[in-house]
């Protein structure tokens, strides 16, 4: 069973330890992405996902096996829901796993979301503009703004497929 399960602040070491493989990944689209001297990529700010109610850490789980992660910023003001950081690892990649998990995001957090990609990822574009594209009924707007891509949409009326 594929599932969500948030991310406790004890839990902040094995959420980077996951983030390492995300690094490597998303290293092929920014050179300047470099291991540090101890062998491992920067660790990456998370505190926030712990003090601020706004941030929301969560693993990605299929039964008992930790295949990935999200990071939410949730809606406030006049921000909208955001994906900050969204990883599936490789072996699990192509199975619908980031679709499912997306979606129920999208529905955890309903309003106006809007998901940024930048440029050089064309696989993360095609995923999100094909997924976006699929649940809203192409109504979502899209735009290129500092070399990323950015599709805004909103989830109210929406229903989990």
């Amino acid at each position: 069973m594929l599932r969500l399960q948030k991310v406790k602040a004890s839990e902040e070491k094995l959420l980077h330890n996951v983030m390492q493989y995300y690094f490597y990944e998303f290293s092929k689209y920014i050179p300047e992405i470099r291991l540090e001297q101890n062998g491992a990529y920067k660790p990456f700010e998370l505190e926030k996902y712990w003090s601020d109610s706004n941030f929301h850490a969560y693993f990605i789980k299929v039964e008992d096996e930790l295949i990935g992660f999200a990071l939410v910023e949730s809606a406030h003001e006049s921000s909208p829901n955001t994906i900050q950081e969204f990883f599936i690892m490789a072996k699990h990649s192509g199975k619908g796993y980031g679709k499912q998990i997306a979606t129920r995001l999208f529905t955890m957090f309903p309003g106006d979301w809007e998901i940024t990609q930048i440029e050089k990822n064309k696989p993360a574009q095609l995923f999100w503009r094909s997924l976006i594209n699929e649940i809203t009924n192409g109504e979502f707007t899209e735009r290129v703004e500092g070399g990323k891509y950015l599709q805004l949409f909103n989830t109210e009326a929406f229903d989990e497929q």
